[in-house]
This record gives structure tokens, sequence and C-alpha cells, in this order.
């Protein structure tokens, strides 16, 4: 999947959890979604309007009421939604699962398989800026997903980060849609 499509994805906090859900086939009412997700209203709505407007979901045509719309993944929606199951199921704690909702987490763990530099992981996420991305490392650090190794051998020492432990399951339930 193309990591811009991911950064954009995980800018709504329920995007991807609204995704895996309609994934495992729970009914693309708003209600349904709503209750499942045990999101606000608002954040909510904004995450459900922000999929429409990436082409993910759209309004099931003939169903539902005006007022209590129903809504089915396109067929895009259909991959993302996959790749979004597969990741959630990668997180076996439940207390870890919030991080997710992290605007930054997925796009980060993504482009870390291996070791890379903080340099590397920025120039391969777009728009992303030293203050997020340094934050961004200290949270998946404080959760065991991300390893820093800096290598004192080199001058100036350079760190290195790389996905680890469920950041690394994460990471290869992204690749496995590419």
């Amino acid at each position: 999947m193309d990591i811009n499509l991911i950064v954009k994805i995980t800018t709504r906090a329920w995007s991807l959890r609204i995704l895996a859900l309609l994934d495992q086939g729970v009914p693309g009412r708003q209600a349904a979604l709503l209750q499942a997700t045990k999101a606000g209203r608002t954040a909510f709505a904004q995450s459900l309007h922000h999929l429409i407007d990436l082409g993910l979901l759209e309004r099931n045509p003939g169903h539902g009421h005006p007022l209590r719309p129903e809504y089915r993944l396109t067929p895009n929606g259909i991959e993302a939604a996959a790749m979004a199951h597969r990741v959630l199921c990668a997180v076996p704690d439940e207390q870890d699962a919030p991080l997710l909702r992290r605007a930054w987490t997925l796009p980060v763990l993504t482009v870390s398989p291996e070791p890379r530099s903080f340099t590397q992981i920025k120039t391969a996420l777009p728009a992303i800026t030293d203050r997020a991305l340094s934050q961004t490392f200290k949270q998946l650090q404080g959760h065991g997903w991300l390893m820093r190794h800096v290598d004192t051998a080199a001058h100036p020492p350079r760190a290195t980060y790389h996905a680890v432990n469920a950041g690394l399951r994460i990471n290869k339930a992204v690749l496995l849609s590419a």
C-alpha cells in the first residue's frame, strides 16, 4: 500500500478502526459503527467523512434513512480495510491499541522494517516535521515497538531506528498488501 495513502488514512484517529470493523463484517450503519469503535461522535464523524473524501467509503445507495445513512467500502477501500484489520490484529494488548490512533505511528512503523537513520525515515514520510517524528520515536520506544541503536564507532555517533516486537508485526501486516 502506498505510504501517502497510509499517512492520509491515519490523519484521523478512528479511520483505521472504522476500516477494520467494516472488514470484519460490522454493518455499515453509522450507529453500529459508532458503538463498535467506542469513539466520540465528533471524532467518529470526522473520521467517517475523511474516509469518504479519500474514496475508501461511500454511501450505500438505496439503503438507510437519509438521517441515518449506511456506508460501504469502495474497491480501494476493501484493500485498505483488509490492511487495517491485519494491523489491529497485530497488536496483542488492548492497552497498546490507542497508540495506533496517533497520526504518525503506522507510517513510521511502515518505513522502519530495517535499521534506518532519522533522516532516512523523515525523507520516506511526506510532510512530517522533526518534532512530530521525534515524539513518535519516543512513544514507540516507550511501548517497545521501535528500537534505537547508537553506533558509537561512527564519528559522530549515529542513531538508527527499526521496528521490533508488535511494531514489526504491524509493519509486516501493512506490507502484505503491497
